[in-house]
């Protein structure tokens, strides 16, 4: 079967190719490399022994998404859409470049579907969606508040404009609502490699540790936490991958009791940043250098998940713990410093 993965080149994307091919999918990826390398092809091929098709396409020129459905559309069994700006920070200060770049590559990947009569998709969600939930850990029965960020506000949106489609065509969609992916594959030939600077805490401490960044900024120690820094769930790139396999499975098995679903894909328990810190400097042997600086606009104290669902009706479960997920992270960051 032939799966199109929509930036597949990016950090979950990638993983995912990975494990689709290891169990003898062909995927074609559609990236516009705007935050991600080609160099991640070969890490692919790397681990797999077999290169996927890449075609370069950006997703808001809608006549670009058109033509390549309209010629591919016998081939295609499901679409994985990754491709999005996701970084909460970033959405703050640029809202208008998250609103046009994820809902018009959704729409436009949609449409193209729709036009050509293709009906598989797993969208890549987030637990953003749950804003500041008031009870933990945060079920799929939790309900949706308002967005604290545009990051946040595109998810939201991008679930109702999936569910709008599903009731005038028959659409089969399973939305997975992260949590925190980190970690990288135990390879260490494919990991998390943003262009630029870091927005996401994992490659922020792993640059701070090798001396790219002068120290990590750690945005407020006053939560309603522990220890006063926010508490996130942390799930490892791997395991989330595994659960998109999974999810694509229920859909070409026809498995799906509904039109749209929505899993959390978490680990199940929550850790605070500083904490993180702490299992960064217990694997790598390092001390890291850090501040507390002022709170970051759109975050929130507390989010981790009930992955129960997922468990039971996916079979998934995580497999790793916060210690192998930063060694991860690390072996990678080390590979690509040629420091191993």
């Amino acid at each position: 079967m032939k799966i199109v993965v929509t930036g597949g080149l990016g950090f979950i994307g990638s993983h995912t190719v990975v494990e689709l091919q290891k169990q003898g999918y062909e995927v074609v990826i559609l990236d516009d490399l705007s935050n991600a390398s080609l160099s991640v092809l070969d890490g692919i091929f790397a681990i797999t022994g077999k290169m996927p098709e890449f075609v370069k396409l950006d997703l808001r020129d809608k006549a670009l998404v058109l033509d390549f459905f309209n010629t591919r559309q016998s081939q295609i069994d499901g679409v994985i859409h990754f491709a999005a700006s996701k970084a909460v920070g970033e959405s703050m200060q640029k809202p208008l470049m998250y609103y046009e770049n994820n809902f018009f590559s959704l729409i436009n990947l949609l449409s193209g579907m729709q036009e050509y009569g293709l009906d598989k998709l797993i969208f890549s969600s987030s637990c953003t969606v749950y804003g500041q939930a008031q009870v933990m850990p945060i079920s799929e029965n939790e309900s949706i508040k308002t967005a604290l960020s545009p990051y946040g506000n595109t998810k939201q949106v991008g679930e109702e404009i999936i569910e709008d489609l599903a009731k005038v065509y028959p659409l089969q969609g399973i939305l997975l609502r992260y949590f925190n992916p980190i970690g990288a594959h135990e390879s260490a030939m494919i990991g998390e490699s943003p262009l630029g600077v870091p927005y996401n805490l994992i490659p922020y401490i792993t640059q701070t540790a090798v001396g790219i960044r002068e120290f990590l900024s750690i945005y407020g120690d006053d939560y309603n936490t522990p220890d006063g820094t926010c508490v996130r769930d942390y799930i490892h790139v791997v395991d989330l991958a595994d659960a998109h396999v999974r999810a694509l499975k229920r859909l070409l098995n026809k498995e799906n009791t509904q039109q749209i679903e929505a899993f959390n894909v978490g680990n199940g328990q929550g850790y605070s940043v500083l904490e993180l810190v702490h299992s960064f400097e217990r694997v790598s042997g390092i001390k890291l250098n850090y501040k507390i600086v002022n709170r970051r606009a759109g975050d929130v104290d507390m989010a981790w998940a009930d992955n129960t669902k997922a468990r039971e009706v996916l079979g998934w479960k995580p497999t790793k713990t916060l210690d192998d997920m930063l060694f991860s992270a690390w072996a990678w960051e080390k590979k690509v410093r040629g420091l191993n």
